[in-house]
């Protein structure tokens, strides 16, 4: 907050000397832009904290919507499929994207997805479908940069791309390997990085070319993956024993390995790129890992199995996925603790931000 000084309002410095009219004139402008700047800041922030936290509930097929200031579902949107494992909202916030992946788990037996919902999140109901024309085990959606839409199709071993607007499949990137489950982009979208859960590697793909640059081994069996704010790291779980594997982005290899309590699955950096957090499904816990040192810097407590880890775009907290709690821990990131437990659908999965509209 700027404080203003009554004496000085009236005319007055501090030590008693009287300004000139035109510096007064001046002092109010720079008083009142420096205020309307403080506001807008503020505002600023509090439109981002607002929004709708979407949530993958496997168990009854539904994307859950959840109104994260009360801290409860609000809607439960049927998906007319078998399961949806993760979502993602559009830039604008007004559809989300769940691709329809199938009743078994990845690398393992069931029915094999072909379709991706669109659902209307002021309506609350699906509006559209993606029909990718055979089983393909759609998982993973997400946003690049140039507003199209990137969604790993497994079974066919690459990432499908989608024009949300028309919703028509305008290309494809191979991954040349199977079980390419989830995708992270650099923030230039320049590379996207899969992580193959049973070849245990991660595939580096060029996203503007749309090919396979290069496939790196980082373990038997991977998970889940990320990448950092400033694009320069690439983290994914190692299944077979507790430590995250780091790829340098500049040399598409593996940089470091930090040893964590249990095996991790889900991470997400903070906004600040300072931390990232890593979902320990086996040991109801998220490890905080300190960019800097490459290190462990604590733990919290969540329930039982936890998945997908998302940071609100404020930075302010995050929020985790513990699928057979059918809960979402909410962590404040000020100080470090779970603040509030949300209940959602059961075996809840992925989640998404979508910004209010």
């Amino acid at each position: 907050m700027i404080s203003i000084d009554s004496e000085s309002s009236n005319g007055a410095g501090r030590g008693g000397t009287v300004e000139s009219p035109v510096t007064a004139i001046r002092r109010r402008r720079w008083l009142g832009a420096a205020v309307a700047a403080t506001l807008a800041v503020a505002a600023a922030g509090r439109a981002e904290s607002r929004g709708w936290l979407l949530v993958a509930n496997k168990g009854d097929q539904t994307l859950g919507i959840v109104d994260p200031a009360a801290g409860r579902m609000v809607a439960a949107v049927p998906e007319d499929g078998v399961t949806g494992h993760e979502v993602v909202a559009s830039p604008d916030g007004q559809r989300a994207f769940v691709p329809i992946y199938g009743d078994g788990g990845v690398g393992g037996r069931g029915t094999d997805g072909r379709l991706m919902r669109v659902i209307d999140l002021s309506t609350r109901r699906v509006v559209d479908t993606v029909d990718f024309g055979h089983g393909v085990r759609p998982h993973c959606a997400v946003f690049g940069p140039d507003g199209l839409l990137y969604v790993t199709t497994e079974l066919d071993q690459c990432v499908t791309v989608i024009d949300p607007k028309t919703l028509k499949i305008v290309g494809s990137i191979p991954t040349g390997q199977p079980e390419s489950h989830m995708l992270a982009i650099t923030p230039d979208g320049r590379r996207g990085y899969t992580a193959n859960v049973g070849p245990g590697t991660v595939s580096v793909l060029d996203m503007q070319a749309r090919k396979l640059l290069k496939v790196i081994p980082v373990a038997p069996t991977t998970q889940r993956i990320s990448v950092s704010v400033d694009g320069r790291r690439a983290f994914t779980s190692d299944q077979t024993k507790p430590q995250l594997v780091v790829i340098d982005t500049a040399t598409n290899g593996v940089c470091d390995r930090i040893e964590m309590p249990g095996i991790g699955y889900g991470t997400a950096p903070t906004p600040d790129g300072r931390w990232l957090l890593v979902a320990l499904s086996g040991k109801r816990q998220v490890a905080v890992i300190d960019l800097a040192g490459m290190k462990v810097a604590r733990t919290l407590d969540v329930p039982r199995a936890p998945q997908e880890v998302l940071v609100r775009p404020d930075g302010a907290a995050a929020y985790v996925s513990c699928d057979a709690s059918r809960k979402v821990a909410v962590i404040d990131l000020k100080n470090w603790q779970v603040e509030k437990l949300i209940n959602t659908g059961p075996n809840t999965d992925g989640l998404a931000w979508a910004k209010a509209q």
